[in-house]
């Protein structure tokens, strides 16, 4: 049986659930949960819907179709905020030249929905399939995934996932991780008039930073893999002083460590204190690490020649992506989530990455289809009757 997507009501799907707001900050993806619930529950798939923090939901659908492994979609209902300069507005698709513009269009809405389609196919086609099709859309991605390391948190019995991110229809196999300190320079404060009674704790933190840069340079940024490329360190907040007319007693920086696949999060806790100690050696430098930002996780990779990523390039490939990987993300995603309860997995989608948190924001109309096939195609590999 050859079941086709269905073009017009992608479109319809997309536009609708664009038009609900899931803008992170705040998320309060409720509404949306409930959308996607209702879709899937159409199409004969068993829902279970989860309020993991108020107003922040996951979704999970299951059809149970014989014996065999469990194939997870994965991708979420967040997005960034629409911010200024659009076209026309954020919440209303429209469809010009071939695109799909809309907050989410890509990312990750678009892939959301046609994982939605794929998934119709496939319960319209259980001959061909055996096993256990999943449907796992969570909330908060987009800030610090909590809604995938909750679901990873009850450790789901998954043996293949494909995650939905914009990759213009190729293969991903691997992300880069992140971690966040807050690294805390003390000083003494002191009247401005009279700083040499005190302790300028913004000048220790540009101490500090000459520091840091040193450590990118000389080793983080050696640090390299195939797919992703090179590790880093950078800051990227700063903020110190309390009042115009006195001396700052304190000055605190966010660090942003860019792990690749390999890198341990415990290993690189390590790296920090090793600075600490470094600038308190060379410099007389007071800091330690007040609280590290929640991040999406660590880095992560697939093994290529595991069945997953070759099932992912080889729907890829039959589906028109001229260069289907595979490729790696610079920056994380979910992948990672889904890898720690034993899945070997894959990111694909339509739309690119390089329009996605901008201004019209858009996903291709072909690709948007087309993405519906790779994705059903994968999971029949990996379910097969």
């Amino acid at each position: 049986m050859s079941i086709a997507p269905d073009a017009a009501r992608m479109k319809r799907e997309l536009a609708e659930l664009i038009a609900i707001r899931t803008e992170n900050p705040p998320g309060n993806e409720a509404e949306a949960a409930v959308y996607v619930r209702n879709l899937l529950e159409a199409e004969g798939f068993a829902t279970v819907s989860t309020e993991y923090k108020p107003g922040r939901f996951n979704i999970e659908a299951k059809l149970e179709n014989g014996p065999g492994p469990v194939f997870a979609f994965n991708t979420h209902m967040d997005t960034v905020p629409a911010g200024e300069g659009w076209s026309s507005d954020p919440f209303v698709v429209r469809e010009a030249d071939g695109k799909l513009f809309g907050r989410g269009a890509c990312d990750c809405k678009g892939p959301l929905i046609s994982m939605i389609e794929a998934m119709r196919m496939l319960a319209q086609d259980r001959s061909s399939w055996s096993g256990t099709l999943l449907g796992v859309f969570v909330g908060d991605e987009e800030i610090a995934s909590e809604g995938a390391k909750f679901y990873a948190a009850s450790k789901p019995k998954i043996d293949f996932a494909v995650v939905g991110e914009p990759t213009s229809n190729a293969t991903f196999s691997a992300h880069k991780g992140s971690l966040r300190p807050v690294v805390r320079i003390h000083g003494i404060t002191a009247h401005s008039g009279t700083p040499h009674l005190g302790e300028n704790a913004i000048y220790r933190a540009a101490q500090f930073l000459t520091i840091v840069e040193a450590y990118h340079e000389d080793y983080v940024r050696h640090q390299s893999h195939p797919l992703v490329g090179n590790a880093s360190l950078t800051v990227t907040r700063i903020n110190g002083g309390h009042a115009d007319n006195v001396l700052p007693g304190a000055c605190d920086m966010l660090l942003d460590r860019r792990m690749v696949p390999g890198e341990e999060e415990e290993a690189v806790q390590k790296e920090f204190a090793l600075l600490l100690e470094r600038a308190h050696t060379k410099f007389g430098i007071r800091a330690e690490i007040i609280d590290y930002k929640a991040t999406t996780g660590p880095a992560t990779q697939t093994d290529e020649n595991t069945s997953i990523v070759q099932a992912s390039l080889a729907a890829c490939r039959a589906h028109g992506t001229a260069e289907p990987g595979p490729f790696g993300f610079q920056g994380g995603c979910d992948l990672v989530h889904f890898r720690s309860v034993g899945a070997q997995g894959t990111v694909i989608g339509p739309g690119s990455l390089s329009v996605a948190h901008k201004p019209d924001e858009f996903v291709p109309v072909d690709e948007f289809i087309t993405s519906s096939l790779i994705y059903r195609d994968v999971a029949k590999a990996m379910l097969k009757a």
